[in-house]
Formats: structure tokens, C-alpha cells, sequence
């Protein structure tokens, strides 16, 4: 049996838990993790489900902008700069929903190529080249 990966990383137990759950979750706490400390950005995911209830990209993605980048916003907020992050976020979880079936981890699972996973990891919102590569390690 594989050994499930653990990251201990936000100092919330439930948080943490929520990582290694959810693979959207995980995505969304490496998008917020420039300009801000990382166990605040992987604390976001968290944060967002517990003000919308749901991880879901496809509701997610159909939400109103504005709508969700108040969510975002409330104090605490997810990100210092919660209306990009919000689009940035949006769009990740549009492009999912479009490319995925709603599904982030097939940006990784079942391929055989680190090359070909990495050209997908750099196809979604915020993920450069260098945070893709962080990611993909």
C-alpha cells in the first residue's frame, strides 16, 4: 500500500488534513503561495471551504466574480491580494472543470511522461516555470 503524503505545513491540523485530501486543494494553497507566508497561502483552501461549503471547480467556476471575490476578501482574507488571487483561482478552477471533468489530479495521474505533466502543471493560472517545478518535485 502507498504511503500517503502528509503536510504539516499550516499549523491547522484540519487544514493540513484538507491537503492531503483533496488535490484541488492543493493546487489552489501552491497558487496563493508568492507574497505571503506559505502556511498562510496553503491555509487558504481550507479557509474558502469553510466559506463556501464545497471544493467543487465547477461551482467554483460558475460563481459570480464579484460574488467571489468578496468570499475571498473577508477578514481574514485569502491572499494580500484577494480580487487577483480570486480570478486567479476562478480560472483555475474553470480550466479543471473544462480540460479535467472537474478532476485536478488527472493534471498528474496516469501519465508516464514528468515532461508531459510538467506542460500541464504550466497550463494553469499562476503556475510560471519555476512554481511548476516546485509543484512537480
Amino acid at each position: 500500500m502507498a504511503e500517503r503524503l502528509k503536510f504539516p505545513i499550516t499549523g491547522n491540523q484540519s487544514a493540513d488534513q484538507l491537503l492531503e485530501d483533496d488535490p484541488l486543494a492543493l493546487v489552489i494553497g501552491m497558487l496563493l503561495d508568492q507574497q505571503v507566508p506559505m502556511e498562510w497561502a496553503f491555509k487558504g483552501p481550507y479557509t474558502l471551504t469553510e466559506r463556501l461549503g464545497h471544493l467543487d471547480p465547477q461551482k467554483i467556476a460558475s460563481m459570480d466574480e464579484d460574488e467571489f471575490i468578496e468570499i475571498c476578501a473577508i477578514k481574514p482574507a485569502l491572499h494580500r491580494y484577494p480580487k487577483a488571487m480570486a480570478k486567479r483561482i476562478q480560472s483555475l478552477c474553470e480550466l479543471v472543470s473544462e480540460n479535467y471533468r472537474g478532476d485536478v489530479s488527472k493534471v498528474w495521474r496516469g501519465q508516464k511522461h514528468a515532461d508531459e505533466v510538467l506542460r500541464r502543471i504550466q497550463e494553469l493560472p499562476g503556475f510560471g516555470p519555476d512554481k511548476s517545478k516546485i509543484f512537480m518535485a
